[in-house]
């Protein structure tokens, strides 16, 4: 790095960058990243098409939840540990070794005889999941400035949309033709070529740092986290939520939490600095983007639901019935994108996004067994655009909130409160679907409603087409009814977001330029790396 310094006009000093990174590397190391985003998503799309055929050949059916469970507690869990890693000892050693592990867990997975040693081998490979993500926000994060940044959130989206659409599409057709034990092989290319061409093409700082790793920190913090997950996995479904487990769970996630919170207090090298917090941007980001994950995963798992169950539609194209939300997520994220870089003015786009996520979801709670395929489109198209507007753009501003030393522990930060939001959103609305699935039923069918259909809330088309008529219709109503309060607990839990957004305050974006820099600015500038 060669930094020369040069005169603002209040006379200050300031850093111009002598070598700014050359367009062409930022946009191989781009590629690459995007690659490695690609890996960590498509995974679990490719595997939920699997899950049958696997179930089929290695048994153990009463665990399938956890070959799911194990991958989502370990990249939860690893997530906030990767992130400070790459602050203290360099960014593009952490993300090399999480690809590596992520490759390690594929390899195994796919090699796993028994339902035993896949759930074991899925939870190393959430550990190196946890690692691409904060890696590829954290490593974009140190290469661009966020005045430029919003110019390829399009490119992010359009991943996010990819792995959405393709992963159930290439997933059956691995399983299909080739077994599924190619669905864990499959990341391997695809994770060789971002390995050769983060290596040859990214170049950091290296950083050495004397301090420990604060092992305390990152366990109470795994502890807070695993518990936290798993009352959001298994409260109302494994186990009742007044039961012994779950109650045990709860306490033991308030214990860590606060514990944790005490000892980031007293670490030399705090694995979550608190200090991150003070800013009052990066902090109403955590929660809008809590409430973001909360809304879009819900509505990733509820919408095919009712598509498949309500409409008719065939459960192999799972992915493509989600396209009104995708693409009008990835337009908007890139437009709002392109908008920001122009302008470096970001506010609008929290408080856009949170009035059409809030319009998105309680359309979508409108929906009924009359509901055509066009309007239920249109209403994801709404969801979809507000999650356009606030998906990047929550990164970005919570990252321009802190200095450069923390950009790992905030891009984790920021990844991990996306992840809880996922997780008790998917809860929370998976119980009051459920419950709602079962009284209409009862409603419909008297007494021996609820059994109905064994039991379940949800069904397949396969076991959806076994029923009676009279008992499929009673069905079709009630998810209809379940969606509409899953949807319109989200739309309620929104409108939090919402409200939030008008609390941002619009701070310049660092990377406007040092001719139109203020002298604020300027010294932000001044913390920002130069990769050649």
């Amino acid at each position: 790095m060669s930094d020369v310094p040069v005169k603002t006009e209040s006379g200050a000093a300031a850093t111009a960058v002598e070598d700014a990174p050359k367009p062409r590397s930022v946009r191989v190391v781009l590629m690459a990243l995007m690659i490695a985003m690609l890996l960590a998503m498509l995974d679990n799309m490719i595997i939920g098409t699997a899950m049958p055929t696997i179930v089929g050949e290695l048994g153990g059916l009463e665990h399938l939840s956890w070959v799911v469970t194990a991958y989502t507690l370990a990249t939860a869990a690893s997530t906030p540990i990767w992130g400070k890693l790459g602050d203290m000892y360099g960014r593009k050693g952490s993300f090399l070794a999480s690809i590596v592990i992520f490759l390690v867990g594929s390899v195994l997975s796919g090699m796993a005889q028994d339902m035993g040693q896949l759930i074991g081998f899925r939870a190393i490979q959430g550990l190196g999941a946890g690692g691409l993500m904060v890696g590829v926000m954290a490593i974009i994060g140190d290469l661009i400035p966020p005045r430029e940044r919003g110019k390829y959130q399009g490119m992010m989206a359009g991943v996010m949309a990819l792995a959405m659409i393709g992963g159930p599409l290439v997933g059956g057709t691995i399983t299909d033709h080739m077994g599924w034990r190619w669905s864990f092989y499959i990341n391997l290319p695809l994770g060789a070529v971002a390995l050769a061409m983060v290596t040859a093409v990214l170049h950091l700082p290296k950083k050495t740092v004397k301090s420990k790793i604060d092992y305390l920190g990152a366990a109470l913090l795994t502890v807070a986290i695993t518990s936290t997950v798993l009352v959001t996995t298994w409260g109302g479904t494994e186990y009742a939520w007044g039961s012994a487990e779950i109650l045990g769970l709860i306490a033991a996630g308030v214990l860590s939490t606060a514990a944790f919170l005490y000892s980031q207090t007293r670490a030399a090298e705090p694995i979550m600095p608190l200090h991150i917090f003070r800013s009052r941007n990066f902090t109403l980001m955590s929660v809008i983007g809590f409430l973001t994950g909360f809304a879009m995963f819900g509505g990733v798992l509820y919408l095919p639901l009712f598509q498949q169950s309500v409409q008719g539609a065939s459960a192999t194209n799972s992915g493509l019935l989600l396209l009104p939300m995708l693409l009008s997520m990835m337009v908007v994220s890139l437009i709002a994108g392109r908008v920001t870089t122009n302008s470096g003015k970001y506010k609008v786009f929290p408080i856009a996004g949170g009035a059409l996520m809030v319009v998105g979801l309680f359309l979508l709670a409108q929906m009924d067994t009359g509901t055509s395929r066009l309007v239920s489109g249109v209403y994801m198209a709404v969801l979809g655009a507000g999650l356009g507007f606030l998906m990047q753009i929550t990164m970005l501003v919570a990252q321009n909130s802190v200095e450069m030393k923390d950009m790992g522990v905030a891009s984790s930060s920021a990844t991990l409160f996306r992840t809880l939001g996922g997780s008790f959103g998917v809860a929370l609305m998976g119980s009051l679907f459920t419950t709602r699935v079962q009284d209409t039923m009862t409603e419909r069918l008297g007494a021996a409603g609820a059994g109905a259909t064994g039991g379940s809330a949800q069904l397949d088309a396969a076991s959806l087409a076994k029923l009676p008529e009279a008992v499929r219709e009673a069905y079709q109503h009630a998810v209809a009814a379940g969606t509409h309060s899953a949807f319109l607990l989200g739309a309620a839990i929104a409108v939090i977001g919402f409200v939030t957004a008008w609390f941002v305050k619009e701070v310049p974006l660092r990377g406007a330029g040092p001719e139109k820099a203020t002298p604020a600015e300027a010294a932000d500038l001044a913390k920002q790396p130069v990769a050649h």
